[in-house]
C-alpha cells in the first residue's frame, strides 16, 4: 500500500465504520465544497513542529499531556470555558514539568473534537428508538426525531467555533497569560478551597523564588519568551472523513498533504480496521497521528498498522493511545510493547485511563471511578518500567469546570453527588481539581523514573 496511490478522497473507495447517514447527499456535497474553500484552521509548519516535539517524547526527552472535552458542544462555547480549560492545562503542565525536569507537550482535545463514535446506531428511551447522538457536528443531543437527523450545515458551525476557539487559545498561549509569573493567578476558585490547594501553592511559591533568582542574575522573563509564552496544539478524532478531506491542504513548502482541521488527529479503537476508510485517510497526511489501542488489538495487527501509518518509522509520527481499563492493562499492554520493541519501531506510548473505566451508577449516570483511573495510570508506568520502555504521555477527558461526573478524588465525589453538576454531552470528564490531582501523580511517577534512570546510568558508568 504505497503513498503514490493515495489522495485526500481515496478513503471513499474503502469500507467505513461510524459514518452518519446523511439523508441529503447534495446538501452534504455543497457543505464540503464550501469547507474546501475556507482558510485552514492550523498550518503545516505548526503540525511539523508538534511532530518534532513528539519525536522528543518518543526518545524519552519530553512528556505528552493531551486532554479536553469528551465532545465539544455548540451551547457551551464561551470565552470563560476556554480560559478555564487552558488555565487548568497550564497548571497541570507546570506541576509535571517542575517535578520531572522534562518539557511537557500540551495538546488539547479542543477546537475540533465534535464527532463521537457510538456503540450502537440507535438509542431507546421510554420505548422510543431514535438515531444515536453523534456529536454536535452531526446532530443534536435533544431526544427528538427531527433533532437526530444528521445535518451537514452543522459542519460549518463546527468550523466557525473551532476557528474562534483557536483564535483565543493562540492569544492565551502567546499574549502573556501563560507567563510563569502568573502561576499564582492560575488558581481556579474551587481549587483554592480544595485538598490540593496547599500542594499547588507550595509549587507556585517555588516557581516565584526560582524566577526571582533568575532575575537577580540577569535573566528577565520579559526577554526570554519561553518563560512568558507556550506552545499549545489542538487535536481531535478524525471521525467525519468528509470534513477532514475538505480541510486537507497541500503545503506549499513541501508539497505534502496536511489535515488542517487540527495539529494532531487520531483514529479511534472502533475505526482502526486495516483495510477501512479511516486508516486509508490517515496514512496520507503528514500530521502527527494518534491510534487508540484497546483490548482487542493484537501485537501482530499493531505492527501491520504501523507499517501502513508510519512506514518510514519517523519519530513523533505515531502516538499509541492505550485504553484498556484498570483490570486489563497489565495483561494487554506488555504484549503490544514487546511487539513494537522487537520490530524496533519508534512510537509515543500514551495512557488513556478514561475509556476503559466507564461504569453505570445505580442512578443511571455514566461515571468513571477516580481510583480506577489512577490505577490504570500506575499500571501503565510500572509496565513500561518493567519492559524498559518509556511511559510518554496521558490522554484525559477533562474540563476546567467544577463538574461532578467522575466519582472519587480528593473531595470524594459519591454516586449521590453525580446529579449536582453532571454537564457532559457524552462521557464523564475529570473536573479541574481531579485533573490537578492526576498531574501531581504523574509528576511523582516521572520524578521516580528520572531518578531511576540516573541511578542506572551511574551504575553503568561504574
Amino acid at each position: 500500500m504505497s503513498a503514490d496511490n493515495w489522495s485526500p478522497s481515496s478513503w471513499r473507495g474503502k469500507p467505513i465504520e461510524q459514518s452518519p447517514a446523511y439523508p441529503d447527499a447534495a446538501a452534504l456535497a455543497d457543505v464540503e465544497r464550501q469547507l474546501a474553500g475556507f482558510p485552514p484552521l492550523v498550518f503545516a509548519g505548526e503540525a511539523r513542529k508538534l511532530k518534532r516535539m513528539l519525536g522528543k517524547v518518543a526518545n524519552g526527552e519530553a512528556f505528552l499531556l493531551q486532554g479536553g472535552d469528551c465532545a465539544e458542544s455548540f451551547a457551551e462555547h464561551s470565552a470563560d470555558n476556554i480560559r478555564d480549560f487552558f488555565r487548568v492545562f497550564l497548571q497541570m503542565s507546570v506541576v509535571a514539568t517542575f517535578a520531572a525536569a522534562l518539557p511537557v507537550i500540551k495538546v488539547g482535545r479542543i477546537a475540533g473534537q465534535f464527532a463521537k463514535p457510538r456503540s450502537a446506531p440507535d438509542e431507546t428511551v421510554g420505548g422510543v428508538s431514535l438515531p444515536s447522538y453523534r456529536g454536535d457536528i452531526v446532530n443534536d443531543i435533544a431526544f427528538k426525531a427531527a433533532a437526530r437527523v444528521p445535518d451537514p450545515v452543522r459542519q460549518l458551525d463546527a468550523y466557525r467555533q473551532s476557528a474562534a476557539t483557536l483564535n483565543l487559545l493562540r492569544a492565551f498561549a502567546t499574549g502573556g497569560y501563560a507567563n510563569l509569573e502568573n502561576a499564582h493567578g492560575w488558581m481556579l476558585s474551587f481549587i483554592k478551597d480544595s485538598p490540593q490547594s496547599a500542594r499547588y501553592q507550595e509549587l507556585a511559591d517555588r516557581i516565584t523564588e526560582t524566577l526571582g533568582f533568575m532575575r537577580a542574575i540577569g535573566l528577565d522573563p520579559e526577554s526570554h519568551q519561553e518563560l512568558r509564552q507556550t506552545d499549545f496544539y489542538t487535536s481531535h478524532e478524525a471521525l467525519l472523513l468528509g470534513f477532514e478531506e475538505a480541510l486537507t491542504r497541500v503545503d506549499s513548502t513541501t508539497g505534502d498533504h496536511y489535515a488542517t482541521s487540527g495539529h494532531m488527529i487520531w483514529i479511534g479503537d472502533r475505526t482502526r480496521q486495516l483495510d477501512h476508510a479511516h486508516i486509508e485517510y490517515a496514512r496520507g497526511v503528514k500530521n502527527p497521528i494518534g491510534l487508540k489501542c484497546g483490548p482487542s488489538l493484537s501485537g501482530d495487527e499493531l505492527i501491520r498498522l504501523l507499517d501502513i501509518l508510519n512506514p518510514a518509522n519517523e519519530p513523533g509520527r505515531l502516538t499509541l493511545i492505550c485504553r484498556f481499563g484498570a483490570d486489563k492493562a497489565a495483561d494487554h499492554l506488555p504484549t503490544l510493547i514487546r511487539s513494537v520493541k522487537k520490530e524496533g519501531r519508534s512510537v509515543v506510548w500514551s495512557c488513556d485511563p478514561m475509556h476503559g473505566n466507564t461504569v453505570k451508577a445505580a442512578s443511571g449516570f455514566k461515571t468513571r471511578p477516580f481510583d480506577r483511573i489512577i490505577s490504570e495510570i500506575r499500571t501503565f508506568f510500572s509496565v513500561h518500567q518493567a519492559e524498559g520502555t518509556y511511559a510518554g504521555g496521558v490522554h484525559l477527558e477533562m474540563t476546567g469546570k467544577n463538574v461532578t461526573e467522575c466519582t472519587g478524588g480528593a473531595r470524594a465525589i459519591s454516586e449521590a453527588d453525580l446529579h449536582d453538576r453532571y454537564h457532559t454531552y457524552c462521557d464523564p470528564r475529570l473536573n479541574a481539581e481531579q485533573a490537578i490531582e492526576i498531574a501531581f501523580l504523574i509528576a511523582e511517577l516521572l520524578k521516580a523514573e528520572r531518578i531511576g534512570r540516573g541511578l542506572a546510568a551511574q551504575a553503568a558508568a561504574e
